[in-house]
């Protein structure tokens, strides 16, 4: 690799480092919020890693052997909800029902989320044996939209003081209403879930119910007073001691809870499960797809690179599986993949950047057009479209405007590089006799129309095999 294509490649590596970094950050940070919530309740927690799990052939509840004690398994959603939330959710709640546990709590703090994935998320919670309550908190914290019908699924529904829950209006792609028929037959569906939800949990169905069509929104303390929720607690601590003692009907049994002292056991998502639910966003989805179609541009346009080909390829794969767990339109993905093609034209034709302008055009209509149906917190940023669309537009005319001076940039090799080259005469020339001439550090024999002398300067008029045909050049 020549020392230009060495210097691009490491300005690109440096490129690539600066951008997925934070990506990085963000795959690492449900698992660092997940450790400072287990700090902040190693009070609750302190024996939990002593609590042995009870065997799957053990003996129901009551038959919890008093030493251990009771048991309370606490997962934690803060993130939009898609699919890999309802996989954790799934997971947990079939962990409580094998460890037996009291019962499970999940902290909640969303600002919506996929359909789709919320109806498995509290049909998981539904189907469990372990009582399940979904705790929005912390202070500051909402589950609102589908974290709204989360909350209505727990059997019992809890927040902390200065949340707020609803405003589960169901909205498009743009987030904005859905229009005509449609949007009546999509509101009328998530109002039935929500009246549905509510009625089984004793909860009130009306104020559920214009919760989605009026997408009414309540504060901690107004879901208490409605009946929507049936705990207001300031910790999880306090929530445990005002949970002791209820009643909860789980399978046509009543369960009497006994959390006070029971010992807390937090389950967290796997680093796998962290980067796929980071990846499974509409803004990091755009960026995966971006990066990978600028390192598979600088691979066509650099040959030979390697590394941003490969860092390209793998980002463009992990993009496309973003989008096929996220609700998308597939004319969306048809307009980026044609701002593609246009950005990689731009290298191979020159269109003095018209190619370059349709294809961020195409690519920012793609990207805006690309999630369907979707909740506005699965909504890629505008600013970021637009962003990533003119930086990739940018590069794809900066790498079009190179391709295009190599394609006229004078030939440096072989016989016709030495064309107009000058060279100092080691042997004199004269008509008809063939002298030496020095060119590049070698010796060539060279051949003239007029007779030069020794020491001149000569410029390559001509190349015939092994001689050249020189000319004299007077005020070199």
């Amino acid at each position: 690799m020549n020392a230009p294509k060495l210097a691009g490649s490491a300005r690109l590596i440096l490129a690539f480092i600066l951008i997925l970094l934070p990506l990085a950050l963000l795959a690492a940070g449900p698992a660092s919020e997940g450790e400072e919530g287990a700090a902040a309740e190693s009070d609750a927690g302190a024996e939990s890693e002593k609590a042995a799990r009870v065997d799957g052939e053990a003996a129901n509840t009551s038959d919890i052997d008093a030493e251990t004690g009771p048991e309370v398994l606490v997962a934690r959603i803060d993130s939009a909800i898609q699919v890999v939330v309802a996989e954790f959710m799934e997971q947990v709640t079939a962990e409580a029902d094998l460890a037996r546990a009291e019962a499970l709590v999940v902290e909640l703090s969303t600002p919506g989320g996929e359909m789709q994935a919320m109806r498995a998320a509290f049909t998981a919670f539904l189907e469990a044996d372990t009582p399940v309550v979904v705790y929005v908190s912390p202070s500051g914290a909402q589950a609102a939209s589908a974290g709204f019908f989360i909350l209505l699924g727990a059997d019992v529904a809890a927040m902390a003081p200065g949340t707020n829950t609803g405003a589960a209006h169901p909205v498009a792609g743009g987030g904005g209403d859905i229009p005509g028929a449609m949007g009546d037959k999509v509101t009328q569906d998530a109002a039935a879930t929500a009246r549905s939800l509510a009625a089984r949990r004793g909860r009130d169905q009306k104020l559920a119910e214009e919760a989605v069509t009026e997408s009414r929104s309540f504060s901690a303390e107004e879901a208490l007073e409605a009946g929507l929720v049936d705990l207001v607690a300031p910790s999880l601590q306090s929530l445990l001691v005002e949970l002791d003692g209820r009643v909860v009907e789980k399978r046509g049994l009543e369960r009497t809870l006994r959390t006070r002292d029971a010992s807390v056991r937090r389950v967290e998502m796997s680093a796998f499960q962290r980067i796929r639910s980071t990846i499974a966003h509409p803004n990091i989805a755009i960026l995966l797809m971006s990066l990978g179609s600028i390192g598979l541009i600088f691979e066509i346009t650099h040959p030979g690179a390697i590394f941003p080909g490969v860092v390209g390829a793998i980002c463009l794969i992990l993009g496309l599986w973003a989008m096929s767990v996220l609700p998308i339109n597939y004319a969306g993905l048809a307009l980026l993949l044609l701002a593609g093609v246009l950005w990689v034209l731009e290298i191979k034709i020159p269109s003095f950047g018209m190619l370059t302008l349709a294809g961020a055009i195409s690519f920012c209509l793609g990207a805006m057009m690309l999630f369907r149906d979707a909740d506005p917190a699965l909504q890629a940023s505008l600013r970021l479209i637009v962003a990533t669309g003119i930086t990739i537009g940018l590069l794809a005319l900066a790498l079009g405007r190179l391709a295009l001076k190599a394609q006229f940039r004078r030939v440096a090799t072989g016989s016709e590089g030495l064309l107009d080259e000058l060279g100092l005469v080691s042997s004199g020339i004269a008509v008809g006799a063939p002298g030496k001439v020095r060119l590049h550090g070698e010796i060539w024999n060279a051949e003239a129309d007029v007779a030069v002398a020794e020491g001149d300067c000569v410029r390559v008029v001509q190349v015939d095999g092994m001689t050249l045909r020189v000319e004299p050049v007077r005020d070199a």
